[in-house]
């Protein structure tokens, strides 16, 4: 479905019937997905150019329509997911890609995705770590704050850390968020304030323009008179391992 919204054709005709239907519901869902994978891509760009040589893509999903290994091609990518179907597309995906590789593995398992990455990435080295639009996918209860800090704790220092996710209250004083106890966690994750989400980052400092709309982050050209803007947050930053 993801790969539908972002216009590839790595994708099946249940997910385009799914995600036209989700459209209709939620017009906003394509608009985000694409302001999502733009914020990736320039947020890996600027890893790069920072002299990072290695990605760690986690939750990643299919690798396709201008992910890590297309953006930095001289990189060498590990992607991880725990779907075993999306496992076995990617792996066919990625198959002459070069330097791309995909580990099925649970993010939330920091030490069996470190082992595993470890094997392909020399983590001795920095790595730029991307949790790109995953964790509001994870209830609290799943703990998704420990395992990662348990991966910047392993992360060698020049490491960056990128991060969106998406929140309803992105413009909500945290005080204010207590009167919206539905908002809080669901099934389907967890919407976080933004300075839940910069816990996220512990006490990497964030690079310039800092935590903000994803759209807002080092954007490719100035805003237009017009440009359209998203109806929901997602919140987007990249920081750095100090060091």
């Amino acid at each position: 479905m993801y790969d539908y919204m972002l216009g590839g054709k790595d994708n099946f005709a249940v997910d385009r019937l799914a995600l036209d239907q989700l459209a209709e519901l939620v017009p906003e869902a394509v608009p985000l997905a694409r302001a999502n994978r733009a914020f990736l891509q320039r947020a890996v760009r600027y890893v790069a150019a920072a002299g990072v040589r290695q990605f760690l893509d986690l939750g990643s999903g299919l690798p396709t329509q201008g992910s890590a290994h297309e953006v930095a091609p001289e990189a060498q990518v590990v992607y991880v997911d725990n779907d075993p179907v999306v496992a076995a597309h990617s792996r066919a995906l990625l198959e002459d890609s070069g330097r791309a590789v995909f580990v099925e593995a649970d993010l939330l398992d920091a030490d069996e995705v470190l082992a595993r990455a470890g094997a392909l990435l020399d983590l001795a080295e920095p790595v730029g770590v991307l949790l790109v639009s995953i964790l509001h996918f994870i209830p609290d209860p799943a703990d998704p704050q420990s395992a990662v800090a348990a991966l910047r704790e392993r992360m060698a220092p020049g490491s960056h850390l990128v991060i969106s996710h998406a929140t309803t209250m992105a413009r909500m004083e945290d005080g204010d968020r207590a009167r919206f106890p539905s908002q809080g966690s669901s099934a389907a994750g967890a919407d976080r304030t933004p300075s839940e989400i910069r816990a996220f980052f512990g006490d990497f400092p964030l690079e310039p323009p800092g935590l903000v709309q994803a759209t807002d982050w080092r954007p490719d050209r100035p805003k237009l008179v017009g440009d359209w803007s998203l109806p929901s947050s997602l919140m987007a930053g990249v920081g750095r391992k100090p060091g």
